[in-house]
């Protein structure tokens, strides 16, 4: 009874061991995120429209995208090459220090909120196009459970870019290919209109 009280204990001081490593450092993170800085700021915020806010990114979106990346399930030539070199723990940890950021949400375009608050909140009933909120919650914060990531204030041009990319099938490492049989169902003026009022949502 001794010994299998003994091993039982063991498996789980080994598997808290486990969790432990595994958790991310966020001040760990701020030092391997240096080398990010140069694209996505030293705080997470992008100036350029091209490349993604991080800042309050979901750490488990964050820690998906770099291991993507990593094995080319997601294909950028920039991002390839960046996620190369990192272990799974400097995924974490970079994604920790980065969900630690505050966002600098962005600013709507005024003729584009409402068309683009009905496809973010109401989809497009005879389409078929599942609102956006249903995953991404009614403000845009995403679902750090189900891995869903925060939208909230991310740079129009970036949600244009990647809804197009689903849309035309280019990125693929979406599970269940839930986004491109979303974007598949989208117009260029529903994607325009839904990239700007995602960027005035403040978190």
């Amino acid at each position: 009874m001794k010994k299998l009280i003994t091993v039982a204990t063991l498996g789980l001081l080994l598997g808290l061991c486990a969790t432990a490593q595994a958790a991310g450092d966020a001040a760990a993170g701020q030092q391997k995120a240096a080398t990010c800085a140069g694209c996505h700021g030293m705080d997470g915020n992008s100036m350029n429209p091209e490349w993604p806010k991080l800042a309050g990114q979901h750490v488990k979106y964050v820690v998906k995208q770099l291991q993507n990346f990593k094995n080319m399930a997601r294909v950028n030539a920039i991002m390839n090459g960046m996620a190369a070199g990192l272990s799974q723990q400097d995924m974490e940890d970079i994604a920790a220090y980065y969900e630690n950021q505050q966002l600098q949400g962005g600013q709507a375009n005024p003729a584009l909120v409402e068309p683009g608050e009905q496809v973010f909140r109401g989809g497009n009933l005879q389409t078929g196009l599942a609102a956006c909120a249903g995953c991404h919650g009614p403000t845009g914060t995403g679902n750090p459970a189900a891995g869903f990531p925060s939208l909230a204030g991310q740079h129009a041009q970036y949600i244009e870019t990647q809804l197009r990319n689903f849309r035309a099938m280019e990125r693929a490492n979406d599970p269940g290919q839930m986004m491109r049989n979303v974007a598949s169902r989208m117009t260029d003026q529903e994607i325009q209109a839904v990239a700007s009022y995602i960027q005035g949502l403040q978190p």
